[in-house]
């Protein structure tokens, strides 16, 4: 016996003490629960309306029906209760995920709109930017700058080498007699002095 529209959302658990299996599941979109055993479904049940709190059927309905379904003696309420409550987490998770697959048929396409150049806002710039023009300069022009240039970097060299500071030359062991600028400088290692004795090198100053 196979059943036509049945949507299942949860897997088949034994219902206990049984033999028997339960299942939920869609039909037309309603919740429906269903009852087999081996290959074979023995009764299928459609919940109205009425029957569904916040999007989920009642679960003590889903047991109230399985235990006038199956008819057997000394069944446990409480163990298809809690064979109810699995089913019912399996169909919940299913279900949400439908939710965020939405099927091809209800997307739709999206045309961008485009927006007129006119509209289209950029950025300005601000300040200018100096456009250097093209050098006219031939290449004999630019030759006799360039020996400009390094003919007048040799005058400067020229000029500040004569400039060179001339130290007072150091009278010979000899004992040469000394000019009188000569005498304010050590004759041994050179300093400006005018000292008896060389603060430096302590010795004594050749002094008239």
């Amino acid at each position: 016996m196979t059943e036509k529209g049945f949507e299942p959302l949860s897997s088949q658990l034994g219902i206990p003490g049984t033999s028997y299996r339960l299942q939920l599941g869609l039909i037309n979109d309603k919740w429906a629960s269903r009852i087999l055993k081996g290959n074979n479904i023995i009764d299928s049940y459609v919940f109205k309306d009425e029957d569904v709190g916040g999007g989920y059927p009642n679960q003590n309905l889903i047991v109230g029906w399985v235990l006038r379904t199956v008819a057997i003696p000394n069944i446990n309420p409480h163990q298809v209760m809690k064979t109810t409550q699995a089913l019912m987490k399996q169909a919940r998770t299913n279900k949400e995920k439908q939710k965020v697959k939405a099927p091809l048929s209800e997307t739709k396409d999206v045309e961008l709109e485009r927006v007129p150049e006119t509209e289209i806002k950029r950025p300005k710039t601000s300040g200018w930017v100096k456009e250097e023009a093209p050098s006219s300069m031939s290449e004999s022009e630019k030759r006799q700058a360039f020996q400009e240039r390094v003919k007048t970097k040799k005058e400067g060299e020229a000029t500040s080498s004569q400039h060179k500071r001339e130290l007072p030359k150091i009278p010979s062991a000899g004992g040469e007699e000394m000019s009188e600028a000569e005498k304010t400088f050590c004759p041994f290692c050179g300093k400006d002095l005018t000292f008896i004795y060389c603060p430096y090198c302590g010795k004594k100053l050749p002094h008239d």
